[in-house]
């Protein structure tokens, strides 16, 4: 069955009109294709060119057709990569052409994905846009990896945060009040922070959360690779310098962590 028919079936409807001109900022969720919305997949069945990230899973790219050009714009911490305003730019000309620009990002574009930069640029050329929500990995990593977002009795919130402050800035990660976050005493889950994990652990000790705070990372969340150690808050970070896993890895902190090996081993007792 062609994809487009699946998704007419599936949708109750066609695709929305994905019209030339325009951009769709779209998320193709965390891990496999499973994870990708039905808008999105409306989006790569239509799209003339497919920008997208380093955190795209190939089979997701798979789904277009074989007409669509594909154009790689990663970025990766700690390493070369495209610069933000030539990434826009980009768009803005692909658009200009007439082209139906299918902007890809792993997870959620408004989820630590910059989507809302391209956006207001898209805005600023006068460049039509749709935003497509993806799942992003901050929740879906959490629960593929067997952590539930919430317990009831365990946490009234759950905090996202980023792992480093704005490009420029002297202090890798002065842009967030950690002994703040500390005082919630609340989850809190960290994009983008392996490299920083030591200075945050240490900021949120000195506020007063304790050492033997469960903690855990994962790595390529809701894959069939996916990694994950578990540890605490003061010994995180070294044990993933001990035996590193592939980044970006999301960083879990709090009660929730132990929730895992509960739902672990009542599973086991049901056979």
């Amino acid at each position: 069955m062609a994809h487009a028919e699946a998704v007419r079936l599936l949708l109750g409807s066609d695709c929305p009109v994905f019209a030339p001109g325009h951009v769709w900022l779209a998320g193709a969720g965390p891990g496999d294709r499973g994870h990708l919305t039905l808008h999105a997949l409306c989006g790569l069945i239509q799209a003339d060119v497919i920008v997208y990230d380093a955190l795209v899973d190939a089979g997701v790219l798979d789904l277009a057709p074989v007409h669509a050009v594909r154009e790689f714009a990663g970025k990766r911490g700690g390493r070369p990569s495209i610069h933000q305003t030539d990434i826009t730019g980009r768009l803005i000309a692909l658009a200009r052409q007439g082209r139906r620009v299918l902007r890809l990002k792993g997870g959620d574009p408004y989820v630590f994905g910059r989507g809302a930069e391209e956006a207001v640029a898209l805005a600023e050329a006068g460049v039509p846009y749709r935003v497509i929500p993806g799942l992003t990995s901050g929740l879906a990593g959490l629960a593929a990896a067997g952590i539930p977002a919430t317990v009831r009795g365990i946490n009234q919130a759950i905090v996202l945060a980023t792992g480093h402050s704005a490009e420029g800035e002297a202090d890798a990660i002065a842009s967030l009040d950690w002994a703040a976050l500390a005082r919630l005493d609340q989850p809190i889950v960290l994009y983008m922070a392996t490299r920083t994990l030591d200075e945050i652990a240490g900021r949120l000790m000195r506020a007063g959360m304790p050492h033997d705070m469960p903690a855990a990372a994962i790595a390529q969340a809701a894959s069939q690779h996916q990694q994950l150690r578990v540890a605490t808050l003061s010994t995180l970070a070294a044990s993933l310098r001990e035996v590193p896993i592939p980044t970006p890895a999301l960083i879990v902190i709090g009660r929730i962590v132990t929730m895992r090996d509960v739902l672990a081993e009542l599973a086991g007792t049901l056979g």
